[in-house]
């Protein structure tokens, strides 16, 4: 995926401002062959949890059914990890299992001083690191 700077810097100060909490959200994209990230939609962490987050359902089903009115596609689900390194738990690859193809961005912030931003396809429990590419939009 291909996300402009200043997208990318939402999604870190979403972290930011929600630690100690974990932040959860996701990101939009336009086209197949070179996803290019096109919105930030945040979400409310309904688990108000520094170890899990969780979205409402209604909240993530009006976040899809915008983004697709706007003739895109959902590229990606972040949130952040506030206590360890932004690699998938557990937990993240379970959930990961019903969004097949969507990238997983996980902001570490356990480092305010340097927050960490890193993304993973998960498929059929298989991690893979996805390099994220910045791009002027």
């Amino acid at each position: 995926m291909l996300i402009a700077p200043a997208l990318l810097d939402r999604l870190i100060e979403h972290a930011i401002a929600d630690a100690p909490n974990e932040c959860c959200g996701v990101v939009a994209v336009a086209g197949a062959d070179a996803p290019l990230a096109t919105e930030v939609y945040r979400a409310r962490n309904t688990a108000a949890s520094p170890l899990r987050f969780e979205v409402d359902p209604r909240e993530l089903l009006r976040i899809i059914d915008e983004i697709e009115l706007a003739g895109h596609e959902l590229g990606a689900i972040y949130h952040s990890h506030t206590r360890t390194a932004p690699f998938p738990s557990q937990t993240d690859v379970n959930f990961a299992a019903n969004w097949p193809g969507v990238e997983w961005i996980i902001v570490g912030v356990a480092e305010l001083d340097v927050p960490e931003v890193r993304s993973y396809l998960i498929n059929d429990g298989e991690v893979s690191e996805v390099k994220i590419e910045t791009a002027v939009t």
